[in-house]
């Protein structure tokens, strides 16, 4: 009864066409010229069946998974895929026995781990005895930047490889491999101008997404005289929106060019990525945030309303939420953006604290240590202070002894 359910299960399946058209070599494999150009470093190793491990850090559908197995098949290495979301150390300890035997034989192993940034640190540390002594071999997927992901000890022991999203040019040939693909097995298909450049604006870069849009779009056309005919305006209405990618690294990415924007003085710049972020759905309150921090470091006093106007902002988001908040911060983007520029309040405040960190802790002088108490004149505190409102023009020391006529303020 198993067998006959299993049996039925695999005739109704519907293998999704990137799964269908992923390579089978790495000659078909497009994109990522970089990393296997002919003569690149990667593809030299290989030729001479010598493998080392690795991570590959990209985006979304740029082929960090088919990578992967081609460089299995084009060494003969045995390839064990799993993926960190259902994954643990119990599959790792599996790998490492059937590595094992495998090397009996001859055979290297290599354990794909796909969305490695999702193990914890004890199952990322399983890995490392296995990598030391060459039991097996890893590949590590992850859209995450391994540096704050991994585990110092694993990146020691493995090379990140950066992946590009898909060019232009390869995702047109990937669209086009995959409407050749549908019009031979199914029915022919006219397909309107535009069409090819629409998803690839689409997609971004990302294969995957690329051939989901085209297997769903030609089975959505028009279909007349045995032919099918797609347009814009279908795939337009099949997608109605396409979701902003927005990665841990792209979090970071966007709030460092968001602030970089302010402090170079480009309110265009400012406001995209301000865009960009609520759009994403980061939280408004962490971009308020930045706002404030870029008023008080970057326009200083140089223009105080920056700062008032920032923190009114992040009041008003909290009070509204989106939409609405996103006026009064785009108002405090473009004020703050436009306005004079002082870092002199972070400047002075940070050398005050490196002199401290560096060995230059002093007490104030005698005459401005706390004298409210009885005893305080007895230990020479407060004696030779002069109230500065009755005498303004009197001239008297504040910085400690030491680091008399220092300079913080410019």
């Amino acid at each position: 009864m198993n067998n006959l359910f299993t049996e039925l299960e695999n005739q109704n399946k519907q293998i999704p066409l990137a799964e269908v058209l992923r390579p089978k070599t790495l000659d078909e494999f497009l994109g990522q010229s970089n990393v296997v150009a002919p003569n690149s470093p990667l593809l030299n190793l290989l030729q001479t069946q010598r493998l080392f491990s690795m991570i590959f850090w990209g985006t979304p559908g740029c082929g960090k998974t088919t990578l992967a197995r081609l460089i299995a098949a084009k060494i003969n290495a045995d390839f064990i895929e799993i993926s960190a979301v259902t994954s643990g150390v119990k599959d790792i300890k599996e790998a490492v026995e059937s590595a094992k035997m495998s090397l009996r034989s001859g055979v290297k192993t290599i354990l794909f781990i796909d969305e490695i940034h999702r193990y914890s640190k004890t199952q990322q540390d399983a890995l490392l005895p296995h990598l030391e002594n060459g039991t097996l071999f890893l590949i590590g997927s992850t859209t995450e930047n391994p540096s704050f992901q991994v585990v110092p000890a694993l990146l020691s022991r493995v090379q990140v490889i950066r992946l590009n999203p898909i060019d232009d040019e390869s995702m047109y040939r990937i669209i086009k491999r995959g409407f050749a693909y549908l019009a031979k097995n199914y029915l022919p298909v006219d397909i309107e101008s535009g069409v090819f450049d629409f998803i690839i604006n689409l997609a971004r870069g990302d294969a995957r997404y690329a051939l989901n849009v085209v297997e769903n779009a030609y089975f959505a056309g028009n279909l007349k005289d045995d032919r099918r005919s797609l347009s814009v305006k279908i795939i337009e209405e099949i997608c109605q929106k396409r979701n902003t990618r927005y990665s841990r690294q792209e979090h970071y990415d966007c709030a460092s060019a968001f602030q970089k924007s302010l402090r170079g003085s480009d309110p265009d710049a400012a406001i995209y990525y301000l865009a960009k972020m609520i759009a994403a759905g980061e939280d408004p309150r962490f971009i308020a945030r930045r706002l404030i921090v870029c008023a008080a470091e970057d326009v200083g006093n140089a223009d105080p309303m920056a700062l008032h106007l920032a923190v009114s902002a992040y009041k008003a988001v909290e009070l509204l939420g989106l939409p609405e908040g996103r006026i009064p911060l785009a108002q405090a983007v473009i004020y703050v953006a436009r306005a004079k520029k002082s870092n002199e309040a972070c400047c002075a405040v940070d050398e005050a604290l490196a002199d401290i960190a560096a060995g230059k802790d002093f007490p104030p002088p005698m005459h401005l240590r706390d004298a409210h108490y009885k005893d305080a004149a007895k230990y020479g505190f407060g004696i030779g202070y002069v109230y500065s409102h009755d005498a303004p023009d009197y001239v008297q020391q504040f910085l400690p002894d030491e680091l008399a006529g220092r300079k913080y303020t410019r």
